[in-house]
């Protein structure tokens, strides 16, 4: 793989599986996916709340960055779509065609030059 490919989102899951298939035990089950995602979702928080919020990191603690731990989430995410059969894409777009039609006069839109 190189150093920065840019990933399809078949592409993510697919590396995902290739990796996850290699061992005995494969996917884990879709609670523990969820835990390991709520896991990974806290671990975010903690990096955005370090870089963006009152609370500095401690001289001790480990340097992370917010893409890692949103990459973290992203692999639990392909994690789970794979072990129930899911697509990720699809996923994507049911949610974006529900907000950006249900949503679409929420907000203020800039205007148009």
């Amino acid at each position: 793989m190189e150093d920065n490919p840019v990933y399809t989102t078949k592409e993510i899951e697919k590396a995902v599986d290739n990796y996850i298939s290699q061992f005995k035990e494969g996917y884990f089950s879709p609670l523990a996916l969820m835990a390991r995602l709520s896991e990974e979702t806290g671990e975010l928080a903690r990096e955005i709340n370090h870089y963006y919020g009152e609370k500095p990191k401690k001289a001790t603690e480990e340097v992370k960055t917010v893409e890692e731990e949103i990459g973290d989430i992203l692999f639990v995410l392909a994690c789970i779509t794979n072990s129930l059969d899911l697509n990720l894409s699809e996923a994507f777009h049911t949610s974006i065609t529900k907000i950006t039609t249900r949503d679409k006069d929420r907000w203020t839109k800039k205007e148009e030059n």
